[in-house]
């Protein structure tokens, strides 16, 4: 017997409605949306900074908050709690795209790993070197790692908007590149820009994660026990005397990326189950666990860190991102003049990330290339890793971080800073464009990947 349709209308949506919310939807769909949101919200503190209302500014970010009673009461700002609290569930997503790379991407194998991981390297050191030339021995100096960060988001989105003119090939070996060097940039935190060490805390610490080692082995797929894990990392390193946002790359690292069975396992499994179910009578009764049932299996076929990546990702990158932009981008400009650029440290970040980053990720990349370390990445021509190696010198969030902890204490060169990363990203992200969009075509499939010697000149 056939069950007669449902006599329930769907509520018709108002056509305005639709239409008003139709251009918000497109632009989430953009892969570069997360940039240009970033970007936007970088703009809007520099102009709200310099305006009429810029005391509003200050008054919101440096506004003081309180957490706990008593002895436990901790006094922070609201830029503090953005920084140091939801910047943490940035470095958690970090630490799982790590970890996924690592697991079953780009990075699983050593000879896939090399090239970027050397471009990396380039790209480290040469901006830091000439960062140092710059500001050895000056105050400044404890800026050093500072121009030696990319912003995946910004480069990525960057590259999104010239779909055609670069290649897949060039775009995943971009993101290796980032993500190593996230990996250098955590490791410079975590052992340059503490506040000095305390065994006592960093033992607990290490106890913590050892138990995350073993959520990891043993496969717990519950996120509260990850959050209650985190928290008590995070504690524990800021009292260890290591960023606490470390913390948030740790337990990243420590969940599971593998499924817990095969996918066509569980796919056979669930045909066998819904062939029954279809020759059965329909039962309104059972069929809520029927489907709790399936919904189990295909968590199976699931990774943790899948789920975890796509239950944050968007909170990260349209809400926790932008939002530390807008808390850390907004510059006053009154009393500066142009001649401040060239004071040695902004000047030292804005060489560091438009001039080091190019010169250090391609040299290096060139030399690996014609040591047979590997191919051109994506097949690309020279000009192309070039225009990549500039666009790589977008260094803004993970910049602005190294920025606030290098400088927490003295207002005038973190401004400094500040101005030398903008500066900096800006140029790199304008001029790596103009590269891209007006250089040479992605070479057709059947071209042999081998450049002439004048082109890789």
């Amino acid at each position: 017997m056939e069950t007669p349709p449902s006599t329930v209308q769907p509520v018709p949506v108002p056509r305005l409605f639709k239409a008003a919310v139709a251009p918000v939807q497109a632009f989430f769909r953009l892969e570069a949306s997360g940039g240009i949101l970033l970007a936007l919200c970088a703009v809007v503190a520099m102009v709200w900074a310099n305006s009429p209302w810029a005391s509003t500014y200050t008054g919101i970010f440096d506004a003081s908050l309180a957490l706990g009673t008593g002895n436990t009461l901790v006094h922070f700002t609201v830029r503090e709690f953005i920084n140091d609290g939801l910047m943490t569930i940035f470095f958690f997503l970090v630490g799982m795209e790590i970890k996924r790379e690592l697991a079953a991407g780009e990075l699983r194998t050593l000879s896939k790993a090399m090239l970027p991981l050397i471009a990396a390297v380039g790209g480290m050191v040469v901006p830091a070197g000439i960062y140092v030339a710059l500001n050895a021995g000056t105050p400044a100096l404890k800026g050093w790692a500072i121009p030696m960060a990319t912003d995946i988001a910004f480069a990525i989105g960057c590259l999104t908007l010239l779909k055609g003119r670069v290649s897949h090939g060039l775009v995943v070996f971009l993101t290796a590149l980032a993500i190593f060097d996230d990996i250098g940039g955590i490791l410079v935190i975590a052992m340059f820009y503490g506040t000095g060490l305390h065994v006592e805390w960093l033992l607990a610490a290490l106890g913590i994660t050892v138990v995350l080692a073993a959520c990891n082995k043993f496969y717990v797929r519950n996120g509260l026990v990850y959050a209650a894990l985190l928290g008590g990392l995070w504690y524990t390193m800021h009292h260890g005397g290591v960023h606490a946002t470390i913390a948030g790359v740790v337990v990243g690292m420590m969940i599971p990326a593998r499924p817990v069975r095969r996918g066509r396992e569980v796919l056979e499994e669930l045909h066998g189950f819904i062939g029954t179910l279809l020759r059965e009578p329909e039962d309104e009764s059972v069929r809520t666990n029927q489907l709790l049932h399936i919904e189990e299996q295909l968590e199976d076929i699931e990774p943790p860190l899948t789920r975890f990546v796509h239950l944050w990702h968007g909170w990260s990158a349209y809400a926790i991102v932008p939002l530390f932009a807008l808390a850390n981008s907004g510059i006053s400009l009154e009393g500066m003049h142009l001649s401040d650029l060239l004071k040695p440290l902004p000047l030292g970040v804005v060489l560091g990330l438009f001039v080091g980053k190019q010169v250090g990720i391609f040299l290096f990349t060139w030399v690996a290339v014609k040591a047979g370390v590997s191919d051109m990445p994506g097949r690309a021509r020279a000009l192309q890793v070039h225009g990549v190696s500039v666009v790589a010198g977008i260094g803004f969030t993970v910049a602005l971080f190294v920025a606030g902890l290098a400088f927490a204490n003295e207002p005038e060169l973190l401004t400094e800073a500040k101005l030398g990363i903008l500066l900096g990203s800006l140029l790199s992200a304008v001029v790596g464009y103009l590269l891209l969009r007006f250089g040479p075509m992605p070479r057709p499939q059947g071209e042999p990947a081998s450049a002439p010697a004048s082109e890789a000149a």
